[in-house]
């Protein structure tokens, strides 16, 4: 566990970057510190591996004063993850991972090992392992920068911004692995972010902070969304913060209709029973069960059915893993207002209404009140 006690850095000229700052960041868990520009975020993550000396308060690592230790062997004890990954340009991957783990008096054999079992670990390809930084993609060069971290097995990762320079679909691949990391290996890592939908993704724990490095709030994601602590955080979270709460209510209990499906193959048997007043329209399904698309029941001639001339069917959800926030997207880019639920395999397994998805939000909304009730 990092423990922040009272920690203030102010600088000759009087600014200061962070103001009393307390903080227990817990173990084996994702701690994000989020706010504006100038809130003392990255002054706080360079303060626990003492590339910033506090001017007052303490800062320990399991109960140790990292003030005390020497700052090499600290800095070496921890991962570093910035932005852009800060590679060496004239180093090849495989020596980049392996920096630290040289450092500290590993074998050449022994380092590129373990840079090469990291590279694996971190979804990069093995045939990366002689190129150089500048032929790689930003994404895979941030991919480097979280191996290298990683290299010397530290229970502590600081990340500072460390995806905000690569493109959305790249980032979300990029988060992705994160979790999955960290599911894997149990690190205690402190994240940086002036995202604040990357904060509640990736967050076990958010600390918000305003202008000034002072402490706003400090909580789980769904706590933050469900209660901001003052009008600073709550405008800071956003007008949709409703929305991304859905995040955390699962898609698992949703009640799915079965009946508006058919398949290519179906009969005009098969159409005329599937449709009803209450689903105006059908989904097609391929054989093997996935979605082709939507159509009026009027409109399906058994036997010629083609696939080309359905409305589309949005963007579908994987029922159970994802989120209500995922469903009602699906519904709302649906242009027959239903979302369609699949599985891992993406197979249809049911489709759900837009009016059916808000029932099972209020009926989400009202079961977290009445867990709040008893909490209290």
């Amino acid at each position: 566990m990092i423990r922040i006690d009272s920690v203030t850095k102010r600088y000759p000229d009087g600014t200061v970057a962070v103001d009393r700052l307390s903080l227990e960041i817990p173990d084996r868990s994702i701690t994000v510190l989020v706010g504006p520009s100038g809130c003392g975020k990255t002054t706080t993550l360079r303060m626990i591996n003492r590339m910033v000396e506090p001017s007052e308060g303490t800062i320990s690592l399991d109960g140790v004063d990292i003030g005390r230790q020497p700052v090499n062997s600290l800095r070496r004890s921890m991962g570093y993850v910035i932005q852009n990954a800060g590679l060496f340009p004239h180093r090849t991957i495989v020596d980049n991972i392996a920096t630290v783990p040289r450092l500290l008096g590993w074998t050449k054999q022994k380092a590129r090992e373990r840079a090469r079992e990291l590279m694996e670990r971190v979804g990069l390809d093995a045939a990366l392992a002689r190129r150089y930084p500048y032929q790689l993609s930003g994404g895979q060069q941030q991919r480097v920068g979280v191996a290298r971290a990683l290299a010397a097995d530290p229970p502590v990762l600081l990340m500072d911004e460390p995806f905000s320079a690569v493109d959305p679909v790249v980032r979300k691949g990029l988060q992705e692995e994160l979790l999955r990391i960290q599911e894997e290996l149990g690190k205690t890592i402190v994240f940086v972010t002036h995202d604040i939908d990357e904060a509640i993704r990736l967050g076990t724990m958010v600390a918000v902070m305003r202008t000034g490095g002072r402490l706003a709030q400090f909580a789980p994601p769904a706590e933050l969304l469900s209660s901001p602590a003052d009008a600073f955080v709550e405008d800071f979270l956003g007008a949709d913060r409703g929305i991304r709460r859905l995040s955390f209510f699962p898609s698992g209990a949703l009640p799915l209709e079965k009946t508006p499906i058919v398949a290519l193959d179906a009969s005009a048997e098969q159409i005329a029973s599937r449709s009803s007043t209450d689903a105006p329209y059908l989904l097609v399904t391929a054989v093997d069960g996935k979605p082709l698309g939507w159509s009026e029941p009027g409109d399906l001639i058994a036997g010629d059915i083609e696939p080309e001339r359905l409305l589309p069917y949005g963007r579908p959800f994987e029922y159970g893993k994802d989120s209500l926030r995922a469903a009602l997207d699906c519904a709302v880019l649906s242009p027959t207002g239903w979302a369609v639920a699949v599985d891992g395999a993406g197979r249809v397994v049911g489709v759900v209404s837009q009016q059916t998805i808000g029932e099972a939000i209020r009926s989400a909304h009202a079961a977290g009140r009445a867990d709040e009730k008893v909490a209290g």
